[in-house]
């Protein structure tokens, strides 16, 4: 199709109603947006697509289609994020790595959906886990640091690779002083741990998750309960690393015990720390840049996979600081 300027058409064969949903969109709301994009026309016509347009344009879109398959062919609705991504990579000549993001199949949440990396970077990041035992990921709200991280640590329980998952996160707003919250240790933190939860009850249910807890399979360890403690057979997640201060991030670092692996993530933009203390996670991938072993990941903007919106208010906030 490359090269030519005649008008022509090309048709994909869907495999299922569900996969014309999951194409199509909302009043047909993908279609369009693609249409947007690539100048091509797209018509629906039961279970086979037809793409209608000059060469180009058809094998551009064709090609947005394709790179978008794992997503539609399991029934599962195409949103602009998956466009988006499919596009950067397509104009980057990175067609093939892009198509790759769907054989990394994480989980299912409790709806039934394929829960995978959906960027090059976040796929980066999944593979910087799997092959380190210490990670450090960086990157806006949103961008899938700590999801991606929970998601992995379920499946290398499941897997049997580890035999508990922790979770951590300064409470900052606290100060660590977690005897002032009312409560048991559990519901003191729970307001930070949040997040985490969110993670977990996703893809395990409340239920489950809930049952975990109480066997101590999955922890909560707020930093100021972890001193002293070797942390063996687990994978532990430290978020919003940002606000921990040194001597916190020397001490979590140093827990790592023999056939663990340790996440830590943050947004280095979003540091709560008093004014002019030192965070500990700017400090750390400074100091530990060089180790073999750890590995460094950064998410940007265009990772983002909250509303659409929440790119660009990202985005605004940071034009805003550089001026």
């Amino acid at each position: 199709m490359a090269g030519g300027q005649s008008s022509e058409s090309f048709s994909i064969d869907l495999p299922d109603s569900e996969a014309a949903i999951a194409i199509a969109g909302a009043g047909q709301a993908t279609l369009h947006h693609l249409q947007d994009l690539t100048g091509a026309s797209f018509v629906l016509r039961g279970l086979q697509l037809e793409i209608k347009g000059l060469s180009n344009q058809i094998e551009r879109a064709a090609a947005l289609v394709e790179l978008v398959r794992p997503v539609w062919e399991e029934g599962q609705l195409v949103s602009p994020l998956d466009i988006k991504a499919a596009l950067t990579s397509l104009d980057a000549g990175r067609k093939s790595d892009h198509a790759l993001l769907g054989e990394h199949v994480l989980a299912r949440n409790q709806r039934g959906n394929l829960l995978r990396p959906r960027t090059l970077r976040q796929k980066a990041y999944l593979d910087a886990m799997e092959g380190h035992d210490i990670t450090f990921s960086l990157g806006p709200a949103g961008t899938g640091k700590t999801f991606l991280a929970t998601l992995l640590a379920i499946r290398m329980l499941t897997e049997k690779k580890i035999e508990r998952i922790i979770l951590t996160r300064p409470a900052v707003e606290a100060g660590e002083q977690l005897g002032f919250l009312p409560g048991d240790l559990q519901q003191k933190v729970d307001p930070y741990l949040r997040p985490l939860y969110d993670a977990l009850h996703i893809v395990l249910g409340l239920e489950k998750t809930s049952l975990l807890f109480e066997k101590g399979v999955i922890e909560i360890a707020p930093l100021a309960y972890m001193r002293g403690r070797t942390l063996e057979d687990a994978f532990i997640i430290l978020d919003e690393a940002q606000n921990t201060t040194s001597a916190q991030m020397r001490m979590v670092l140093t827990r790592l015990g023999e056939r663990s692996r340790m996440v830590v993530t943050g947004d280095i933009t979003q540091i709560d720390l008093p004014k002019g203390q030192v965070s500990g996670l700017v400090e750390a991938i400074e100091v530990l840049k060089n180790i073999k072993g750890i590995a460094t990941c950064h998410l940007t903007s265009a990772d983002i996979v909250r509303h659409h919106l929440v790119q660009r208010v990202v985005d605004a906030y940071a034009k805003k600081k550089r001026n």
